[in-house]
């Protein structure tokens, strides 16, 4: 009886190499009737078919080198982020100013220098929670 072919199936459903897969001599001819994937996965589950666990060393991540230059440019391009969105929230607390307290007003410049908020959505929705107060 060649379950070549099941096994191929098997190992093309799981992601995993042929030489992991053990049949269950007791229990082939339920394994020969299987067609789908399905048919396998509920083999598999009732214990008809055993998946072997990876033996030996497992292959380790080379050091990486960095080239020269990238760094400076990530933290540049950081920088002008936060430039643009933290002149865009202070100009919107100035304008608003009138509105809250001069406590408030300060807070919200240190949460803004902080990055405590993405966008100027973020700000408008801690502002009115200040005004529900």
């Amino acid at each position: 009886m060649n379950l070549r072919n099941k096994k191929e199936l098997i190992a093309r459903t799981f992601g995993i190499g042929k030489k992991r897969i053990v049949f269950i001599e007791s229990r082939k001819d339920e394994i020969k009737e299987a067609i789908t994937k399905q048919d396998i996965r509920d083999l598999v589950a009732s214990g008809a078919i055993i998946l072997k666990k990876i033996k030996g060393r497992k292959k380790i991540e080379r050091k990486g080198r960095r080239s020269a230059g990238n760094i400076r440019k990530m933290a540049k391009k950081r920088k002008e982020e936060y430039v643009i969105i933290t002149r865009k929230l202070r100009g919107y607390a100035e304008r608003t100013a009138s509105q809250i307290s001069k406590e408030d007003f300060e807070k919200i410049r240190k949460k803004i220098r902080n990055r405590e908020f993405k966008n100027k959505a973020d700000l408008k929705k801690y502002m009115r929670g200040l005004n529900k107060k």
